[in-house]
């Protein structure tokens, strides 16, 4: 079967489309054939919203709050492409309430405060509140995320926020204490094809003017594709409509085409990210700065939150590093500090400062090794006693019984060491832990090796003991 593009007989509502205003853009713009489909095909009412039923579903509670201008606080949790920048558009035009937008990588505080006293001013002038709609909001700073503080709490703005990521790890206790979070669902294959339907029978904002035919399997094909993300099902559409002109056919063929020339090479959550983040890794570990800037760059191109960098190169410093440069997790754990307190683009180069310093510095697995020897060794031994020197013996009971008995204090020697056993009987004298021979750990194994002497020269404490 095929599609034929057809004209729309049902037009969507008429809305302001420029409308200037001192602190944002226009709520809704003319459509223009410069303007990506996606933007073009922005829903215009709740019922175009595609999916997402559980929030914005006849009756539900938020469209409800939408509609009678209640709506408070909100975070919206959710993959790309769900609808969270329509949603909050749409909240904002449905409630009859300002919508400025505020960019968490491009903008700061001085521009929230500006926000904040036209917020103020509308309301004390006119009694318009103000939505103020914070796209991805787990890349602002702590600061920045306290700066919204006061003005959501006291009703200035109410707050709409954005993110791919897991609130609870990337926003402030105290923001989330004041907004509910809301879970964005992805697309079923089945919403992303209504999306495309759409685009297509569209004269006004879509693509029916080109007349284009489409076969069902295409569309199908395409929307499966889009892994849940109608903005990405549109721009494939929109570079494959181009591709065959207009009045002409849309087939598999240029289908493919489209979602490998005009989609971004990062799958977020897919094997692709995982390729990439394992190259930062490896990177790192094989001592080639120059490869780990590369990989760290693609990933934030595509769209990756520079947290999970942060977390692979603390792990890293603690794995391939480790008591090689003992200085190499401090440095990562102060460069994750340094980017919750900058935000982007000045955090980028703290982040770039930890990866040359990991990359350059002496690696070792030893505490990687130590670790796993550790555990067996406990596994191993599982009902193997505490030595009685070593017990506790916080009762005069204990004590008779022998806890601690013979039990050298280290600080009661000259050189801060008594020979003296701290492993089970069934360990005794086992090296969990062997330095390697680079950076620190050199200096680590003359230590080890200076206490095995005195191990050898001097009597074991608690040998006489009862």
């Amino acid at each position: 079967m095929q599609v034929q593009a057809v004209r729309v007989v049902d037009h969507p509502p008429r809305v302001p489309m420029s409308r200037k205003r001192e602190d944002g853009p226009a709520l809704f713009t003319a459509p223009t054939s410069a303007q990506p489909l996606a933007a073009r095909m922005r829903p215009r009412t709740l019922d175009d919203l595609a999916g997402q039923e559980h929030l914005v579903g006849a009756g539900k509670p938020l469209r409800r709050a939408i509609e009678d201008g209640t709506l408070g606080s909100v975070i919206l949790w959710g993959p790309p492409g769900t609808g969270k920048t329509t949603l909050a558009n749409l909240a904002a035009a449905t409630g009859g309430r300002e919508f400025v937008p505020f960019s968490a990588v491009s903008e700061g505080v001085p521009r929230l405060r500006a926000i904040f006293e036209a917020a103020r001013e509308r309301l004390a002038m006119s009694g318009k509140r103000t939505i103020l709609f914070v796209d991805e909001i787990h890349r602002l700073n702590k600061s920045q995320q306290d700066s919204l503080l006061p003005a959501v709490e006291d009703g200035t703005v109410t707050l709409i926020g954005a993110t791919t990521e897991n609130p609870s790890f990337e926003v402030n206790s105290a923001l989330l204490s004041r907004a509910r979070v809301l879970v964005l669902k992805s697309l079923q294959p089945t919403d992303v094809e209504r999306v495309l339907r759409r685009a297509l029978s569209d004269r006004d904002r879509g693509l029916a003017a080109l007349e284009i035919t489409v076969d069902d399997d295409v569309i199908a094909w395409i929307s499966a594709q889009a892994d849940g993300d109608a903005r990405r099902a549109l721009t494939v559409l929109d570079a494959a409509a181009t591709t065959v002109g207009k009045g002409g056919r849309l087939d598999a063929a240029a289908a493919r085409e489209a979602l490998q020339t005009r989609v971004a090479v990062h799958d977020k959550g897919g094997d692709v990210h995982f390729d990439q983040l394992s190259a930062l890794h490896k990177s790192l570990r094989g001592s080639d700065p120059h490869a780990a800037l590369y990989w760290a760059a693609r990933l934030i191109e595509g769209g990756e939150d520079p947290m999970v960098i942060f977390r692979r190169a603390i792990a890293m410093a603690a794995e391939d590093v480790g008591l090689a440069d003992p200085q190499a997790l401090q440095l990562a754990i102060a460069a994750r500090d340094a980017y919750h307190m900058l935000g982007a683009p000045e955090g980028y180069l703290p982040m770039s400062q930890m990866l040359v310093y990991l990359a350059t510095a002496p690696k070792s697995g030893s505490l990687k090794q130590a670790l796993e020897r550790a555990f067996e060794a406990a596994r191993a031994t599982s009902s193997a006693a505490v030595p009685m020197q070593v017990r506790n013996a916080p009762t005069a009971l204990m004590k008779s019984l022998g806890a601690g008995a013979g039990y050298k204090y280290a600080h009661d020697s000259e050189t801060g060491y008594f020979a003296q056993e701290y492993l089970p009987d069934e360990l005794a004298g086992k090296a969990i832990y062997q330095p390697g021979s680079f950076g620190f750990e050199k200096e680590i194994a003359k230590r080890l090796a200076w206490w095995a002497k005195q191990r050898d020269d001097a009597p074991r404490a608690g040998a006489d003991s009862g």
